[in-house]
């Protein structure tokens, strides 16, 4: 089988290029997810809508809450996007959430004392779910032995699967999810970030696991977008995408409120992937990750091209 070789290019708008085989530009050299943004995200981000869209969700999940100890779910690994929603809906919204955190056995100790000065602060309940460490490294050892290069998706499921099974046991009905435009609009290849296809992991495990993960909380894409969402009728609620949202001021008012500490890059939280993003995928399969997060900052207006340029030519970890 002969691979094909594609004549490298980068987007004349961001810095996306093809390190992801299915990149697409236009006759312009701008890329799909340039152009996705400005045609389809752009034109329906009228502020005043969403306010009014968000006031009245506020209103439901406090409705909802009243005579329970919380009224939604908030999963917390202290990096700035979620550490900004808790300050965010405590401080600001007046919501009640429970802090729920998984330990999958790799925190750095920036993030441990991100999510304790926040939780100590805030005056909240920490709930943390601490993952079988011996399943957790036969998995991950699973995921090396089969040379895939999808190495984070044993924390991404324990993390996904841990949160959604603690909802649902709890009959929690909200859980509040960090994605925000500014950050996280641009998607990663799909073959480097895989989590859709729970007999792929399911092959690996019975290939190269030694362990037989009885307490694992892996959980299938019909159980996360079907079975929680139509049956079970938890709703998922994307704080950030409602106001403008700015990294960087993100960043100072967390420092000066609570001593909260950034991350020198962006998942650099856990140990692991700092070294499965730092490392594992530009030395050993040639895929830069700064490449989204940079170009969703571009797109938001919070970075340049040029800045962006700059620091993709320093080493990731």
């Amino acid at each position: 089988m002969y691979k094909q070789i594609i004549p490298y290019q980068i987007c004349t708008n961001c810095v996306l290029d093809t390190q992801d085989p299915s990149i697409i530009f236009d006759e312009n050299g701008v890329c799909d997810q340039c152009n996705d943004y400005k045609h389809n995200i752009l034109p329906a981000l009228d502020w005043d809508k969403k306010k009014v869209e968000f006031d009245a969700m506020i209103k439901k999940i406090k409705e909802d809450g009243k005579g329970r100890d919380f009224d939604c779910l908030l999963g917390m690994s202290g990096g700035v996007d979620c550490s900004y929603m808790l300050h965010l809906a405590v401080k600001k919204l007046g919501l009640r959430p429970l802090v729920f955190h998984v330990d999958g056995g790799w925190n750095s100790d920036l993030a441990v004392n991100n999510i304790q000065v926040m939780v100590e602060k805030l005056g909240l309940d920490l709930y943390t779910e601490v993952i079988n460490w011996e399943e957790m490294k036969a998995f991950q050892l699973a995921l090396f032995k089969s040379g895939t290069p999808t190495l984070d998706a044993a924390q991404d499921l324990a993390f996904m699967g841990g949160m959604y099974k603690f909802a649902e046991k709890n009959k929690i009905k909200y859980i509040l999810n960090g994605y925000n435009y500014s950050s996280e609009f641009c998607s990663y290849p799909s073959m480097y970030y895989y989590l859709s296809d729970t007999g792929y992991f399911d092959d690996i495990r019975k290939r190269f696991c030694d362990n037989p993960m009885y307490t694992f909380s892996m959980t299938s894409v019909f159980y996360r977008k079907f079975y929680m969402k139509y049956i079970k009728r938890i709703m998922f609620v994307k704080l950030l995408t409602y106001f403008p949202y700015n990294k960087d001021e993100a960043k100072d008012a967390l420092g000066k409120e609570y001593g909260w500490r950034p991350y020198p890059q962006k998942h650099f939280e856990s140990r692991f992937t700092r070294f499965y993003e730092g490392y594992w995928l530009p030395e050993r399969f040639g895929y830069d990750p700064r490449r989204v997060q940079f170009s969703s900052l571009i797109l938001a207006g919070q970075m340049t091209r040029e800045q962006a340029i700059e620091e993709l030519k320093k080493k990731p970890y």
